[in-house]
């Protein structure tokens, strides 16, 4: 082993190290109380035995439900790996070798199954966490119950980023290791090529993560708000709504285990594009193993840098009040992305020879040299957080757009705060877009396809800590759902504390969506540029060529099929979630007055079922794209496709993502008085009857269809670099219809 290697393998177990201690500090708060008090970080939790049998009751059915979804969603995980897993190796040995065909398959099924078991840590973290947390948050003392719950919804956070980057990492060094002890040095271009099964496994699963876990959240929440808030007038998360342990255990299951395994597949995809396109230069392959391994350097190099930045959230400037909740959220992503640049530089110098040549996508080859590469991972961090940070303008109620939407509320009611949330959203993708065209730019111009794929390692680089809010934000949102199934048990204090800490995570979260986005866009572009370079395409894409332009079309009108797919699954799954409701509301009026338990099994056994049913048509949708176009047109069919794709993904995924984070926040304006208006304050009004209505819509955009179409654009991806061989072996790249093209 040569010191680079020791360097990630430290890195990594060091990430699982502190994920682990993490774990031991959120272990020391048990559910139910044992004793009187429960001890964390000097923080007392007052709970009386009664009142933990309550809350204890809740978090069961939270726990059970959501290994009831995982555990029905993985079966279906298991079949497809086998029978996708067998469709890769026969297609790859037809098309390329039986070794190459072999290989592929088993990074295929390690990366499918390591991002199982990362969305699987994700939620049973998540789960464990919650109760946690509003045990946490029943103090007294402001300043020790702010502490406290923050504390501890950040640290379950920490557990998820910390396993997930440490586990991933590992997995994918231990891969590469085995692999090269059979491949010569100037084979390593194809023994890349086959660990790029990796990635594609890392994003199926994702898919199914995203698009099912997306359909059972919000088909229970929708559900839920929609006979509860609007026609009965009653709070979120009251336990009389049969449908409200169905939305907090779709808190965990889309927000939490879709979102792990989505990112973990980023992660994998952007550094197997980074690997496949510098090993494919003959110059990069005798610079020495440390220089291809530089991008798995920056990713453990991230790791370390958020483990330190996180001791300033829980114990340099520990929360005290509620102001410091979202203060605390984004100095995080602040101080991470900074660190992150000046410690690539000394990477990108120590690694990396003096001058070096790639092959490129616009020219045969170019030369490039540390400094181009630390500016791409400089420009992908830095363009990161602002991408995060307009996202934050747009979707928090601190800020003038969100105001605007919630007072349309008040101008015209629903109808007028529709059209001005998608306002916003159309709006709000300008500046992203922007940042992401000038990162590719510059980018290209200094590394071709290198650059790029830099620039999207560079943005992932402080990925620990964006799982960590990320998971914050769900757990959170739970933690105050329990606290309000627990009243009158608990105090309304409780419930406060629970909601500030779940607003601030709102918009942290909606900041992540806009990071996961952006660095989706990138990701998916690095990957086409490997994809190219793999074909051996040194002459650029030309989109003019006809076939590539009319699959070009094709490409773009994906992610609306696509979308509209998983919308109308939504609209079906929350249909027969309302129907339910309703009739239990209508069958035992005891429910309304508190003397009959709500059915709340049902509602979640309908959730599951139509979550699982309404998966699979999507993603046949997005697997099948590439491959179909790959196989029948040819290689230039497909560069029209992931053009297409990836051009209006991104478009439509922020446009979506920020409208509905708009509509959200509009609500929660309005729910927390937060206006000098008086119109604009308070629950159970007209005016909030249609904030209520516009998040309502918004939940589907924000949390399944715009999160999904990240996964769409970098599977298509993905998965025409795994397959690029299969797709040259058919009639030199032009498919079973041999059309020819003019190049």
């Amino acid at each position: 082993m040569e010191p680079i290697d020791y360097f990630i393998v430290l890195c990594s177990l060091l990430g699982l190290a502190f994920a682990m201690w993490q774990y031991s500090i959120l272990a020391k708060i048990k559910v139910p109380p044992t004793v009187a008090e429960n001890e964390k970080d000097g923080i007392v939790s007052v709970m009386s035995e009664e009142q933990g049998k309550s809350l204890v009751l809740i978090f069961d059915a939270i726990t059970e439900g959501a290994n009831a979804f995982l555990y029905a969603e993985y079966k279906i995980c298991f079949i497809f790996i086998a029978v996708f897993g067998l469709v890769i190796f026969c297609l790859i040995a037809w098309g390329s070798s039986v070794q190459d065909g072999i290989l592929t398959t088993v990074a295929f099924v390690t990366g499918a199954f390591t991002s199982m078991i990362s969305g699987y840590l994700g939620m049973k973290v998540a789960v464990y966490s919650n109760a946690r947390t509003t045990i946490a948050a029943c103090v007294k003392d402001d300043e020790q119950k702010y502490k406290g719950a923050f504390s501890t919804a950040f640290r379950a956070g920490g557990v998820m980023g910390f396993a997930l980057c440490g586990l991933g990492l590992l997995v994918l060094w231990i891969l590469i290791k085995v692999y090269s002890t059979m491949f010569a040095e100037s084979e390593y271009d194809v023994m890349f090529d086959c660990i790029s099964g990796y990635g594609l496994g890392g994003s199926s699963i994702a898919m199914f993560g995203r698009v099912g876990g997306g359909i059972y959240t919000k088909a229970a929440d929708v559900g839920a708000d929609l006979v509860g808030k609007v026609d009965n007038n009653i709070p979120e998360d009251d336990p009389r709504n049969p449908a409200t342990i169905a939305d907090n255990v779709g808190d965990n299951v889309g927000d939490v285990a879709g979102m792990s395994s989505d990112l973990f597949g980023s992660f994998a995809e952007s550094t197997c594009a980074a690997l496949v396109i510098a090993a494919s230069s003959a110059d990069m392959r005798t610079s020495g193993w440390a220089a291809l391994l530089f991008p798995l350097s920056i990713s453990a190099a991230g790791i370390i840098i958020c483990m330190l930045s996180s001791f300033v959230a829980t114990d340099i400037c520990p929360v005290k009040k509620q102001a410091d909740v979202e203060n605390s959220l984004k100095g995080q992503l602040i101080i991470t992305t900074l660190l992150v640049v000046p410690t690539t530089a000394v990477l990108a110098y120590a690694l990396l020879p003096e001058e070096f040549t790639l092959t490129g996508v616009a020219q045969s080859s170019f030369t490039a040299t540390p400094g181009y590469i630390f500016a791409c991972v400089s420009m992908g961090a830095i363009g990161g957080l602002i991408i995060g940070l307009v996202t934050e303008y747009y979707t928090s109620f601190s800020y003038a757009p969100v105001r605007e939407v919630a007072e349309a509320c008040n101008k015209g009611g629903a109808a007028t705060n529709i059209i001005y949330g998608l306002a916003l959203g159309y709006k709000s993708a300008i500046v992203p877009v922007t940042v992401l065209a000038l990162i590719i730019m510059i980018a290209f111009k200094l590394a071709d396809t290198y650059g790029v794929a830099c620039s999207a390692i560079g943005m992932l680089s402080t990925l620990a800590t964006g799982l960590t809010i990320d998971g914050y934000g769900p757990v959170c949102d739970n933690a105050g759902g329990i606290a309000e199934m627990t009243l009158p048990e608990l105090d309304d204090s409780v419930r406060d504390c629970t909601d500030a800490l779940d607003a601030a995570g709102n918009t942290t979260a909606a900041i992540g969506k806009g990071f996961a986005i952006g660095s989706a866009a990138l990701v998916s572009l690095a990957l086409y540029g490997a994809f190219v370079v793999r074909l051996g395409i040194t002459t650029g894409v030309n989109v003019l060529e006809p076939l590539t332009f009319a699959f070009l079309l094709i490409g773009a009108m994906l992610p609306y099929w696509f979308s509209a797919m998983t919308m109308k699954s939504v609209g079906e799954a929350a249909g027969e979630m309302v129907e339910e409701v309703r009739r239990q509301f209508r069958e035992n009026p005891g429910i309304m007055t508190g003397e009959v338990k709500p059915d709340y099994t049902k509602c979640v056994d309908i959730s599951t079922k139509a979550s699982l049913r309404e998966m699979v048509a999507p993603s046949a949708l997005v697997m099948l794209a590439p491959l179909l176009a790959g196989s029948f047109f040819g290689v230039y069919a497909v560069f029209g496709l992931l053009t297409g794709g990836l051009v209006s993904g991104v478009q439509l995924a922020v446009s979506m993502s920020n409208t509905g984070g708009a509509w959200d926040n509009a609500k929660k304006f309005i729910e927390g008085k937060h206006s000098d208006n008086p119109a604009l304050q308070g629950k159970g009004t007209e005016v909030h009857k249609a904030a209520v209505v516009g998040d309502t819509v918004g939940d589907p955009l924000k949390d399944t269809s715009g999160p999904a179409l990240n996964i769409l654009m970098k599977l298509m991806a993905i998965l025409s670099l795994v397959f690029a061989e299969y797709f040259n072996a058919i009639n030199d790249g032009r498919g079973f219809f041999n059309i020819p093209v003019a190049v």
